[in-house]
Formats: structure tokens, C-alpha cells, sequence
């Protein structure tokens, strides 16, 4: 099971609003075939496994598969979606043994998966690793269960704890380690959101130029639309939401979303919409203002915060996430710390 473990991070950034899965068939003590959900819409791990057992043994492999255990990282689905139901499958090939981290907590699944192999005469075997899969899936599980993407804060901040110049101008704190870090954050999650003040101030694109990967969907907080059109954030390049209080149109990569009464519960409205839009996990990059809202309404699931070694002596101090540390890394000149709102079993 940990070895499934390993397998389904190897899926992150590809596979969301899927949870991501690891799966390998043991035959006679020895792993015959393994592998991961590798993109939102393609085969499932159990799948891939199930296809690459038949290519190696042809006419052998269905005594093989009634004679094997397959370790499974998630349960197995049982409905129809992109693909058919995995459980379906494994019913079908008669395994023996089915070994399962823990339940999938979406309604059409949860249970069901393990009902039917059961049903089939497999035996069925769950709970092995659950706190480590449920950990490794956080982003799955909150959406599934709060109705709302994961959320992770992050910012830098200098050594006496100020985040940005006093006068609002962009002046970078971290170094070429820390941004190419970040851009692989970026291509690990779904969406990245900024208000408007940082898109004037800093002009982003977040991207993932630093990084190889996909670029998230860019969502820019905007109530009076007063970011210029030449800004990089509306250039076109990537999907972008404009979250603002009276337009809702589409004009080529960039949709306009107008929130009633937008002062009113902002980061609850904002979070819904992006769980419509199947928008798993959202880094909040800033600033204070935007980032204060996610913390003083307790939507924050996690927080990474750069350290340089710098100090200026003055400007706009960086938020405090009030929550225990969890981990610190150097990363070249900077020191990581994150935090987590919620501490999760994760042995």
C-alpha cells in the first residue's frame, strides 16, 4: 500500500477534480503490474493495471487475476462517469484479494465500490495506510466534504514581518529558489487568485514559466473592474475568472462573474463558485487585504510563508494564520514554514 502511495501523487496536476489514485496486483508475492490515474478524464489506476496484465500474460492472465491481490490507494468507483466503474471491472476478472486504503467519501461511490466486488466473491480488505490516503487526497476530500476547493495561503515576508513596500510598489523579498518553488506550486494546483491591488501593484501572470507544467486557471478579485485590459492577468494567454460585483460575460479566455451583494460574505460566495466551476484547490497568493479575508473567515486549509533574511524596517506587515508550526525548510536563502488550520493524522 505504500508503494500505491508512491505511485499517486505522480497524477497531481493532471488528474483534479479526480482524487489521486495508486494501484498494483501482487501474484504469488511478487508485484506483476502497477501504475496511477494519470489525467482527469482517462483510465483509472485500477484499469491501467487491469490492461497491462492482459498485455504481458494474454490467455494466462485471467487464472492469474483470480489468483492475485490488488492494493488500491482509494476505492474503487462504482458509477459511471468518464470512464465505467472500476469495481465493475475487477468483478468481472474475478481477483481473489482487493486491499483498500479507505473509502471514497463521493456519494455515488463511497461503500458501493466495495459492495459490489464483495458481491462478486472478493474478498475485500480496507483501512490499510486510510490516514495517509486521506491525507495524501486532502484537496478530494474537502471538496467532497465542505462543498469548497482546498485552500492554500501563501506570501513572503521579510525578516521583521513586512510583506509589501508601505507605498504599494512591488519589491521582491524571496529569491530564484523560492520563485521557481512557487511555480511548481502553481502547476499542482488548480487555480491561483490574487486581488486587485496586487494585480496593479505587481502586474502578475501566474504562471509556470519557471517550472514545466500547466498553467492554473488565474482568478483576480476586482469589484469596480479597475484592472487596466492590458494587464497580464487579461491577456487572454490562460483562463481567467474575474470575480467583480456588476459584469458576467465571456470575452475569449476571460470570464466575467458578477457576485450579488459583494461585500457580503466574499470568501464563502468566491470559494462556492469556484466549487461549481470543479475547482479543486486554490493558492491565495495576496495580498494582506485578500488574504485576511480567507483567515478571518476560517477558509483556509493550509499556509506556506517565505522568510528572507532581509529587513525593511517598515511597510505593510504580513497576516498570521494563528496555527501551530507544522514544517520548516530552507529553500536557497529563505526559510519555508507551513502551517496547517486543522492538524491531520498523517502516519
Amino acid at each position: 500500500m505504500r508503494r500505491c502511495l508512491e505511485l499517486a501523487p505522480l497524477g497531481m496536476g493532471s488528474v483534479s477534480p479526480n482524487p489521486m489514485v495508486g494501484a498494483l496486483l501482487v501474484h504469488d508475492g511478487k508485484v506483476v503490474a502497477e501504475n496511477y490515474h494519470q489525467r482527469y478524464g482517462g483510465p483509472h489506476a485500477e484499469v491501467l493495471v487491469v490492461e497491462e496484465v492482459i498485455r504481458k500474460y494474454g490467455s494466462d492472465a485471467a487464472a492469474l487475476f483470480r489468483d492475485s491481490t490488488m492494493y488500491v490507494s482509494l476505492e474503487p468507483c462504482a458509477h459511471h462517469g468518464k470512464t465505467p466503474p472500476c469495481a465493475n471491472l475487477l468483478a468481472q476478472h474475478q481477483l481473489k484479494e482487493v486491499v483498500v486504503a479507505c473509502r471514497d467519501p463521493f456519494g455515488h461511490v463511497n461503500g458501493q465500490g466495495i459492495t459490489i466486488m464483495e458481491e462478486a466473491g472478493i474478498r475485500v480488505t480496507e483501512g490499510i495506510l486510510a490516514d495517509a490516503s486521506r491525507w495524501l487526497n486532502r484537496r478530494f476530500f474537502t471538496r467532497i466534504s465542505e462543498q469548497r476547493p482546498y485552500v492554500i495561503l501563501k506570501w513572503a515576508q521579510t525578516a521583521d514581518g513586512y510583506m509589501a513596500p508601505a507605498d504599494r510598489t512591488q519589491r521582491w523579498i524571496t529569491g530564484a529558489e523560492a520563485k521557481q518553488l512557487v511555480h511548481r506550486w502553481r502547476s499542482e494546483e488548480d487555480a491561483v487568485l490574487v486581488g486587485v491591488r496586487t494585480a496593479i501593484a505587481d502586474n502578475p501572470k501566474l504562471n509556470v514559466r519557471e517550472w514545466q507544467g500547466r498553467n492554473p486557471k488565474r482568478v483576480l478579485i476586482d469589484k469596480d473592474l479597475v484592472v487596466s485590459e492590458s494587464a497580464h492577468l487579461l491577456d487572454g494567454s490562460t483562463e481567467t475568472i474575474v470575480l467583480n460585483a456588476t459584469r458576467t460575460d465571456w470575452k475569449d479566455n476571460v470570464k466575467y462573474l458578477a457576485l450579488e451583494d459583494f461585500d457580503w460574505y466574499l470568501p464563502q460566495k468566491i470559494l462556492f463558485q469556484l466549487y461549481l466551476m470543479d475547482i479543486q484547490s486554490i493558492i491565495v497568493e495576496g495580498g494582506r487585504k485578500t488574504l485576511d479575508l480567507f483567515i478571518g473567515a476560517g477558509l483556509w486549509d493550509e499556509a506556506r510563508v517565505f522568510t528572507s533574511s532581509h529587513t525593511w524596517g517598515d511597510g505593510i506587515p504580513a497576516p498570521r494564520c494563528h496555527a501551530p508550526l507544522a514544517s520548516s525548510q530552507q529553500v536557497g536563502a529563505d526559510r519555508l514554514n507551513i502551517y496547517y488550520r486543522n492538524q491531520h493524522n498523517i502516519s
